[in-house]
């Protein structure tokens, strides 16, 4: 049986720009940015998002010049798989499609109760399904509905944030008033009740928050098999990773926390409706909550597509049924995309029915996932690098290279494992790791067992 490298090359540039912006810009800095500010004070969040920010551009560097060498459709896996071991490939895939297929679940529960804020008297699921059938639709079309819808939805979002860096920034220097304030409050938030309030203590156990915020960035890998031109598109949104980050999350939470006393932050509601209402803009509530339900559609809509792109991968590499690879004529792999969203109907479920205990688990096992991919990602490019150059290549034919080898891929690795290991100083997100461990060890040992029965199979 045949194997591909890509599907249908769909994407333009513009495309896979926004995709990049906008798979990291979710719900995570709309909603939960109050709490990291509440846990970590002003300044310990500066330094959290900042050196979350700085990991994430290091896995970056790793990823483009896997990326731009190999740009297979859902990729990690592919890299994992031939330059770490096999069971690693299937384990990295596995994590990686529960991510997404755990996070789809709860976006579109998110999406129903926003709308309840509107039509109170319409039942949270009806808005749940109609949010999936739109989702799905989309994603079953063709790559190029999927890439035009993402890039709409991150324009929103990005518009959304500038405004409030710009009018929040006005409102610090006293240029617009703020309720609640007779003089302008420039920095005083960051000093008013000391340098770290709750101790140093607080910036470690955010940084895992933080990770978790900035998960999405490594959509571009996956996006590189459907990229035209990837070996010029996936440097480009890979080199300004660093200054995406650094305007969109280090400057709203400088603002945030200027404008927002850390007491106050993260108990009640939106940080950004609670600024955008302080200054006295109209209909700041129904504001925010539109732009936060098109986070969440861009959100379920990058998950969609990056989980039925790892099935479809796997099949492509011949380690699950060939079925899952079958596309249509628009190069949509179909049987994955309902696959995965069944995936997402089930976490949905489980987050209704078994909330306590399934979804518990699902859920943490998904907060680790991603930082594991990390790992994987700098791990692979070491070894890349190495099997490379003793295949008898040089570094010129390398289209793009990731500076500073093997400093940053070594880097980008410890830094990862670290912030994993951070969780056990937490006693709220220690249990993680005991669901995490176990769960890599039985993908392992599944993948392995099925291999020996395979080829137990073939023998007889």
């Amino acid at each position: 049986m045949s194997k591909e490298t890509h599907l249908n090359r769909q994407m333009e540039p513009r495309h896979v720009l926004m995709i990049s912006l906008g798979g990291v810009i979710g719900t995570g800095l709309f909603l939960s940015s109050g709490y990291t500010i509440h846990q970590a004070g002003p300044i310990g969040t500066l330094i959290a998002y900042t050196v979350g920010a700085l990991l994430v551009y290091l896995v970056m560097l790793c990823l483009g010049e896997l990326a731009v060498a190999m740009p297979y459709t859902g990729a990690f896996h592919v890299y994992a798989k031939r330059y770490i071991g096999p069971g690693t490939g299937f384990t990295v895939a596995i994590l990686y499609w529960l991510t997404w297929t755990i996070a789809l679940g709860s976006e579109f529960t998110a999406a129903g109760l926003i709308m309840q804020n509107w039509f109170p008297h319409v039942a949270t699921w009806i808005w749940s399904l109609l949010f999936m059938v739109v989702i799905f639709t989309v994603n079953a079309l063709s790559v190029r509905w999927f890439a035009e819808a993402e890039f709409w939805f991150a324009s929103i979002k990005v518009i959304a944030i500038v405004a409030f860096i710009i009018l929040g920034g006005l409102a610090m220097v006293g240029l617009l008033p703020l309720h609640g304030h007779s003089s302008a409050p420039f920095l005083t938030n960051y000093y008013a009740h000391g340098w770290f309030p709750n101790g140093f203590g607080g910036v470690f156990t955010t940084m895992l928050t933080v990770n978790f915020a900035f998960s999405g960035t490594e959509l571009i890998g996956i996006t590189a098999g459907e990229a035209k031109n990837p070996a010029k598109t996936i440097p480009t949104a890979i080199r300004t990773t660093l200054w995406r980050l650094i305007i969109f999350f280090v400057g709203s939470m400088f603002v945030m926390a200027a404008l927002i006393p850390y007491k106050q932050a993260g108990v009640t509601q939106s940080p950004f409706v609670l600024v955008f209402k302080s200054i006295g803009i109209p209909y700041a509530a129904d504001l925010m909550n539109f732009v936060v339900l098109t986070a969440i559609m861009s959100a379920a809509n990058s998950g969609l597509y990056a989980s039925t792109r790892m099935l479809w991968s796997l099949a492509n590499e011949h380690t699950i049924p060939a079925v899952f690879k079958k596309t249509t004529r628009r190069g949509v792999p179909l049987i994955a995309l309902i696959t995965s969203m069944l995936g997402g109907i089930l976490a949905l479920l489980s987050s209704i029915y078994a909330a306590g205990s399934v979804y518990l688990v699902l859920v943490s096992i998904s907060g680790l996932a991603v930082v594991l991919v990390w790992m994987a990602i700098a791990l692979s490019e070491i070894n890349f690098r190495k099997a490379y150059l003793k295949s008898g290549h040089s570094l010129d034919e390398l289209a793009y290279k990731t500076p500073g080898y093997p400093l940053i891929p070594w880097l980008a690795f410890i830094l990862s494992g670290l912030s994993c290991l951070l969780i056990w100083f937490d006693p709220n997100q220690r249990i993680a790791l005991y669901y995490t461990i176990p769960f890599v060890v039985l993908c392992y040992l599944g993948y392995y067992v099925s291999q020996h029965l395979k080829k137990h199979r073939a023998n007889h």
